[in-house]
């Protein structure tokens, strides 16, 4: 971990303007800019000096919105994927039923056919498909097929849960549903609360390796079904608990990884957990992100001027997330959206992980997407 230095530096007395002027240029180097010279920050202190705090260097960002049409069912039918276990039958022809499931190859193997792919086949579809293969040895067949069990369509619900785990998709299926179906929130056993055990500020799902806006806070806490999507095949849903302190230093240093929060925890100390930038990061534009991860704060920090004595460090917030970039970023919330993004893959990996297998040792995620 760096070290940090402290001087004490005599000036003269400044006028009122001269005051503000001093506070205006350290507010510049907080937000990325290499201007005038700033006082050194001790890591002790309660207050960065000059009245400059954590807070004052935030900017509100909103991560995208929801698409109205995730609020509605699909209308599309249930499809055929390798592992699905299905029941068929030739009506009429005894001893003909048998309970098989799609094989890897996306193929069943039924009767006297070779192999049929019914891969992404719908039930009627598929039906129709043997109906007409198992013509050319019976005369006018009829097949009943049925699905008895879902594989190959799934949900994860992970984290503070009775049940969590990995759940059939068999119909259309609600974000609320999913947490129902696993057992709800997990409830302490002493005060019969939930409130301490479900970060519901860093709750995510995640669909085709992105974070949807869903507000797992409103939905949950203030019941506003707005935020009650339908769910799709393989989305990944995660409570996580309360009770963790890390803070996830991520993008371009060379150890990404949750570090473990500790009290007057710094910007350069958390980096330098994480084993310090890689080479080519740039380092004017080191992003924190604070807060929910739908509508977080984001502070973007000149990194290099407070190495070098020209800015004051800033002091972190546990489960706050620190992202290095390998480029400058064009607007808030697009950076905002590429740091949440990171974030969730990251502690999906990881979570999903150990979901699956036992001594997971987890994974570490640079975010190609950054360069």
């Amino acid at each position: 971990m760096p070290s940090t230095v402290v001087q004490t530096v005599h000036c003269p007395r400044r006028t009122p303007a001269g005051r503000r002027l001093v506070l205006a240029v350290a507010a510049l180097l907080l937000a990325g800019c290499q201007v005038g010279t700033g006082p050194k920050f001790d890591p002790r202190a309660k207050s960065v000096p000059g009245g400059m705090n954590a807070s004052g260097i935030f900017t509100n960002a909103v991560i995208g919105q929801l698409k109205p049409e995730w609020l509605q069912p699909s209308r599309d039918p249930y499809r055929l994927g390798p592992g699905d276990h299905i029941e068929l039958e030739l009506i009429g022809h005894t001893g003909t039923r048998s309970s098989t499931f799609v094989c890897p190859d996306g193929k069943i193997y039924y009767d006297l056919l070779p192999g049929i792919d019914v891969w992404g086949l719908s039930l009627d579809e598929a039906r129709q498909l043997l109906t007409t293969q198992l013509a050319q040895y019976y005369v006018r067949p009829e097949v009943s097929l049925s699905l008895t069990r879902v594989v190959s369509k799934r949900v994860w619900v992970l984290g503070r849960l009775n049940r969590s785990g990995l759940f059939p998709l068999v119909g259309p299926m609600t974000l609320l549903e999913a947490i129902a179906r696993a057992g709800g929130l997990f409830t302490s056993r002493f005060n019969g609360t939930t409130e301490e055990l479900a970060d519901l500020n860093h709750s995510f799902i995640i669909r085709h390796g992105e974070m949807l806006p869903v507000n797992f806070k409103k939905l949950l806490r203030q019941g506003d079904t707005s935020q009650n999507i339908y769910l799709e095949p393989d989305d990944f849903i995660y409570l996580p608990s309360s009770l963790s302190s890390e803070i996830f230093v991520l993008g371009a240093v060379t150890g990404p990884r949750p570090v473990g929060f500790m009290d007057d925890m710094t910007l350069t100390s958390a980096i330098g957990k994480a084993l310090g930038p890689q080479p080519g990061a740039q380092l004017t534009h080191v992003a924190i992100v604070r807060g929910s991860l739908t509508e977080p704060k984001i502070a973007i920090v000149n990194y290099n001027a407070i190495m070098k004595g020209r800015a004051p460090d800033v002091r972190l917030q546990a489960r706050d997330i620190v992202y290095v970039p390998f480029s400058p970023y064009s607007t808030i919330e697009r950076y905002g959206k590429l740091i949440t993004d990171t974030f969730v893959r990251t502690v999906a990996a990881d979570e999903g992980g150990h979901s699956v297998q036992k001594g997971f040792s987890g994974v570490q995620i640079t975010s190609p997407l950054s360069r």
